[in-house]
């Protein structure tokens, strides 16, 4: 494994990267139970999409392990699914083979343009002070995630946009009295204090009635046949406009999800090279694509780079071995799901608020004295958590990065590609 994941050069170890990775297994396990059930409300058997989830997270993540060498985890994206769910399926009246035909389309794009360099030339045109404010951005936006499941941040009603939750009893407590176990554990140096943090606030969830068997709880079940949703796809209707509306929403959304993740935590972990770039990115992009397709043909939505790698990184993680933990744990869930299920919401959240201070650390180096560069930061910063999407938070940050340095007489320090990006931005919010 040292000459496999190069760990010494990595400055990691065998147990630090095992850490790593269930760490960041804990932290999104949740979405093998949040997807199938976003999925079923378009009509499609929770059990099938369940295994495809599983699986899709479990080969791309085994790919970005093995091919790229990096600490990245990945699954079907929130946000993606809710796009898949609500506006595809609910909202145009599409059927979910519709639906799953423009991920699939959606993947062999990706593979394409994989090939061609062109994702990574993408990531390579984004600014170095933008860069650091995506790490900062992702960071606010994974501790909002963390504080609104939990129930400690709420929306009661229209007098506030958000407000305190009840935090004397239920989820909103249970996570608050994990965030302080956690806290604790981290501040005395505690390996592993991330997991060890979410397995003793599940615990403490049991006499709180938050933890709570099911009905019909099985230790170990085989996993439900995906035989209801493997390749079913429509190609009835693929060169309609809605099918281009649909296909472009979804490339755009997942390219930008997909390159603010790998640029935040790979600035975390302090992996980009000198000229900022993130090591093996090319080999990183090719395994959501291939993620995405294959997802598709099992039966669920676009699969991207998750935020949540961050906890791992978090606890040390530094190379591909903490993603091959994360993929050999997504195997261990086909069998365990009922196990899974078991993990409250409020017993992540402490590790998702937690892991929100580690990825602040890189506002210390944007540079604050040139409004050009600090102005589009603090626009990237702000608007990941209160639009509640990193590609809006690009998006903007970027835009407002090229007009300002137009207006200011500063558009020679803009690259060709980086004008050319800002008009796909541009392009988006106009579709």
């Amino acid at each position: 494994m040292e000459k496999f994941f190069k760990l010494k050069e990595h400055n990691t170890t065998v147990r630090t990267e095992i850490i790593a990775g269930a760490t960041t297994f804990m932290t999104m396990a949740y979405i093998l139970i949040v997807n199938p059930l976003m999925l079923a409300d378009t009509g499609m058997p929770f059990g099938a999409v369940f295994t495809a989830t599983a699986l899709s997270s479990l080969i791309a993540t085994l790919i970005m392990g093995l091919y790229a060498n990096l600490p990245f985890a990945l699954a079907p994206g929130m946000g993606l699914n809710a796009f898949f769910t609500y506006a595809v399926v609910l909202g145009m009246g599409k059927t979910w083979q519709f639906a799953l035909t423009a991920v699939f389309l959606e993947g062999i794009i990706f593979i394409i343009l994989t090939f061609l360099n062109i994702r990574e030339a993408i990531i390579d045109s984004i600014p170095m002070n933008v860069k650091r404010a995506i790490s900062v951005g992702i960071g606010l936006f994974i501790a909002f995630i963390g504080l609104v499941n939990s129930g400690i941040i709420v929306h009661q009603d229209y007098s506030t946009i958000i407000q305190l939750g009840e935090i004397t009893s239920g989820p909103a407590l249970l996570a608050l009295i994990g965030l302080m176990i956690t806290g604790f554990l981290l501040a005395k140096g505690v390996k592993g204090a991330l997991l060890i943090g979410i397995l003793v606030t599940t615990v403490i969830g049991v006499p709180m009635g938050i933890t709570t068997l099911f009905e019909g709880f099985k230790l170990v079940s085989a996993p439900p046949s995906m035989a209801e949703t493997f390749f079913k796809f429509d190609f009835s209707n693929i060169f309609s406009f809605d099918m281009f509306v649909i296909l472009f929403t979804f490339l755009m959304v997942d390219m930008f999800d997909t390159v603010g993740t790998l640029i935040g935590v790979a600035t975390k972990a302090d992996m980009l090279t000198e000229d900022g770039k993130i090591p093996n990115a090319k080999q990183a992009l090719f395994a959501d694509a291939v993620g995405t397709t294959i997802g598709a043909i099992f039966g669920t939505s676009t699969v991207t780079t998750y935020v949540e790698s961050s906890a791992g990184v978090a606890e040390g993680g530094r190379t591909g071995l903490t993603s091959v933990v994360t993929a050999a744990l997504f195997a261990v869930a086909l069998f365990f799901s009922n196990v899974f299920l078991l993990i409250p919401s409020a017993a992540t959240a402490p590790a998702l608020i937690l892991v929100g201070l580690f990825m602040m650390s890189p506002i210390k180096e944007i540079d604050f004295a040139d409004f050009t560069e600090s102005i589009p930061a603090f626009i990237t910063i702000i608007f990941m958590p209160l639009t509640y999407s990193i590609s809006e938070g690009i998006v903007f940050g970027m835009l407002s990065y090229i007009i300002l340095k137009v207006l200011t007489g500063k558009g020679n320090q803009i690259s060709v590609l980086t004008y050319i990006v800002g008009l796909l931005f541009i392009g988006k919010i106009l579709l």
